[in-house]
């Protein structure tokens, strides 16, 4: 239990660093942090999700998709929260082609959604751990 408690820890500090980002003024700089930002708490969040789904639900769950997957099923997602979790999956994946100024833009342009629904998903969990 202990562990699944870290990790949710975790994920909650790295959605409270993407959140801050969000005070900053806009610059390329502040793009990429963001970026960054989003691809580690991404991480920490489905880390989180794996290890739930292991101690509380005996369900292991290698991928985050399969994650997202088995969270939905269990009823913690809506079917476009969902959706809006497999397609930030691929986003999260498209960020080793930030390099690409058209997909560092389409990522970003789309954070503050992603953190939404991160942080609704963490939210959900609160009373679980």
């Amino acid at each position: 239990m202990e562990r699944l408690s870290l990790k949710y820890k975790d994920a909650l500090k790295a959605l409270k660093t993407l959140e801050d980002i969000f005070k900053e003024p806009f610059s390329i700089i502040i793009r990429d942090a963001a970026i960054q930002r989003f691809e580690y708490t991404f991480e920490a969040l489905w880390k989180f999700l794996k290890e739930y789904l292991k101690e509380k639900e005996g369900i292991m769950s290698n991928s985050p998709k399969t994650c997202f997957r088995e969270i939905f099923s269990l009823g913690f997602l809506l079917e476009e929260e969902a959706v809006k979790c497999l397609e930030m999956t691929d986003r999260r994946n498209d960020t080793s082609h930030t390099y690409k100024e058209e997909v560092a833009e389409m990522i970003y342009s789309k954070i503050k959604e992603y953190f939404l629904l991160m942080k609704d998903l963490l939210n959900k969990f609160e009373s679980k751990i």
